[in-house]
């Protein structure tokens, strides 16, 4: 069995430090890499980039909403013309810096908000993967595992990359739980890795409400911003490795 294992990094801004790149991209196969529009510095995503291509770790652009102030979870109803070229300026953005820090994007994941919305909102969906395609096809997606947009996005020719959320609590029809339920987050270690040891074998997750659902995964995250997100993150490391899985990026899949 082969899993990669990503987490969003290079999402610190000025003065302001979110999450620990360093130890992360010491534990992970794939680092989502803020690209300024919901989080991080030009000064700091480099400094992540560079981190990231000196330990191996694959690198994707975290594209996003354009909100600052609300980390990029608030939604907004952005026209096609706009939602285009937002992703495009995003994935440019990224590339510069990440060919200064001599690696390269292999995948587009986007962010938050972004992320929820185009997993059920077909237009908004269409004008990313729209976006993704003008700049490189070859370019893989990250999506919510099971959601619609992996269907659109392969329809249009995009290499779909199905992902799973370490920290993150599901309902019984496979999506997250909102944000602003109790127990969406999970926080204790032990627990997390051995829920992500039986998705990786037995390709199904229990649910908040005790059901079990399937869910295909390509790829699991962890938060990087989440509290003990390192500490997590090793255990899930730790706890597949000792059941046989073999991480390495998607990319190089």
């Amino acid at each position: 069995m082969q899993m990669d294992l990503n987490s969003d990094l290079g999402e610190s801004f000025g003065a302001w430090r979110m999450g620990d790149d360093e130890a992360m991209l010491d534990i992970v196969t794939s680092a989502n890499v803020a690209c300024g529009f919901h989080a991080g510095d030009p000064a700091g995503i480099l400094t992540t980039l560079k981190a990231a291509q000196a330990r191996g770790v694959a690198v994707g652009a975290h594209v996003a909403y354009p909100d600052l102030p609300g980390f990029g979870r608030r939604n907004l109803d952005m026209d096609s013309r706009d939602l285009v070229a937002s992703v495009i300026y995003q994935i440019g953005a990224i590339q510069g810096l990440a060919a200064a820090a001599g690696t390269t994007v292999s995948y587009v994941k986007p962010h938050g908000a972004l992320y929820n919305t185009i997993a059920h909102d077909e237009r908004q969906a269409r004008d990313v993967i729209a976006a993704v395609q003008a700049v490189n096809p070859h370019l893989a997606l990250v999506v919510l595992a099971g959601s619609p947009l992996a269907g659109w996005a392969r329809q249009a020719g995009l290499k779909v990359i199905a992902e799973a959320f370490a920290d993150r609590a599901y309902t019984p029809q496979g999506t997250l739980v909102s944000r602003r339920e109790k127990g969406a987050v999970l926080h204790d270690p032990q627990q997390v890795a051995q829920r992500m040891v039986r998705l990786v074998r037995d390709g199904a997750i229990e649910a908040i409400d005790g059901s079990m659902v399937r869910i295909p995964v390509d790829s699991i995250c962890v938060h990087g911003d989440s509290p003990g997100a390192v500490a997590m993150a090793y255990e899930v490391r730790q706890a597949l490795v000792q059941d046989g899985v073999t991480l390495q990026p998607f990319a190089a899949a």
